[in-house]
């Protein structure tokens, strides 16, 4: 197991731990690591640093948005270098820790903050949605898909618009029913609204959802289980949740990232698509016998024209419209 920063706050030492200066470390965004979704794609990474180098790695989990920059800075103090942050809500964390500790290594994900020992690691989400779209309008039976995200950002107005140029690239004629689970951080992690937003659109004849929204996708997902419709996962693989249901996941290599980070930080902005493998959809035994060979072979089409420039995917927080 990593070892935990909370027992900073408790006022033990991470010496006491066996915890040596030099660790890297990452502080996950609201929802936990274990969310099963984005910050569990980081943990991931994470974990993958740890079993291939054999070092251990520091990490803490926030419960409110006050303990992102606290973590950072105690973690700092203590010689964890580098450190990431996971999420767009940690930028100004980041940005205020890299100014007041210049010589320790900095990463964020999902935001870019412009200093020297600063690594910004963004994604093409709109490329991904682009290949889920289009599987959920090839897979729809009554023409209508649907659309759920966590909070109302341009981030999430990303994957829903990349989502809707799939859909309609693939049935022009297809209806794009969307919605949000709010407006603020708890829009991650509600199920149970989740699952009352989805079952609203099925009610309408949708017949597959898209879920970007981090914990609250569980819901969804287990709507759309109870209900006989097929759902679509987000950044982690999470076709396993619901054999049967989960039609794919748009994976976002957050896991990447981070494992990346940990083993040398690269400042500047790192922006990854498909071209670059940072997203992708999710095929397995999972999912195997919803994915015809058809529905494939036209997606996987798609996905090497986007690649060749071929296929150009409008990026909302270019235009901050979903404008294509």
């Amino acid at each position: 197991m990593a070892v935990s920063l909370r027992s900073v706050f408790a006022g033990a030492t991470l010496a006491a731990a066996g915890t040596c200066l030099a660790a890297p470390a990452v502080v996950y965004d609201l929802g936990g690591k274990f969310d099963k979704s984005f910050n569990e794609a980081a943990y991931r990474g994470a974990e993958r640093f740890k079993q291939e180098t054999g070092q251990t790695y520091l990490d803490f989990e926030i419960a409110n948005a006050t303990q992102r920059e606290q973590a950072m800075r105690r973690m700092a103090e203590r010689g964890a270098n580098p450190i990431v942050g996971v999420g767009f809500s940690q930028g100004s964390s980041v940005e205020k820790s890299a100014k007041a500790f210049p010589k320790i290594q900095f990463a964020i994900i999902d935001f870019v903050v412009d200093l020297p020992n600063v690594q910004s690691v963004t994604f093409k989400e709109q490329e991904g949605s682009f290949l889920v779209g289009m599987m959920a309008a090839l897979a729809s039976k009554t023409g209508k898909v649907g659309f759920i995200g966590g909070m109302d950002i341009p981030l999430i107005r990303r994957f829903q618009c990349g989502y809707e140029q799939g859909a309609k690239y693939a049935n022009p004629k297809v209806e794009v029913s969307s919605a949000m689970t709010g407006t603020t951080p708890a829009a991650w992690g509600d199920p149970a609204r989740g699952g009352e937003l989805a079952k609203a659109q099925f009610a309408r004849g949708v017949d597959v959802v898209f879920a970007a929204a981090g914990g609250t996708g569980v819901g969804v997902y287990q709507a759309a289980k109870d209900g006989g419709k097929l759902a679509i996962g987000v950044d982690s693989n999470q076709n396993h949740l619901h054999p049967g249901t989960m039609l794919t996941s748009m994976v976002k290599r957050v896991d990447v990232a981070v494992y990346g980070a940990f083993k040398g930080v690269k400042p500047g902005v790192t922006s990854l698509g498909l071209k670059e493998g940072g997203v992708d959809y999710a095929l397995d035994e999972h999912n195997a016998k919803l994915v015809t060979p058809a529905i494939k072979s036209k997606v996987d089409a798609a996905k090497a024209d986007i690649i060749a420039g071929k296929i150009q995917v409008a990026d909302y927080m270019a235009n901050n419209a979903c404008k294509y």
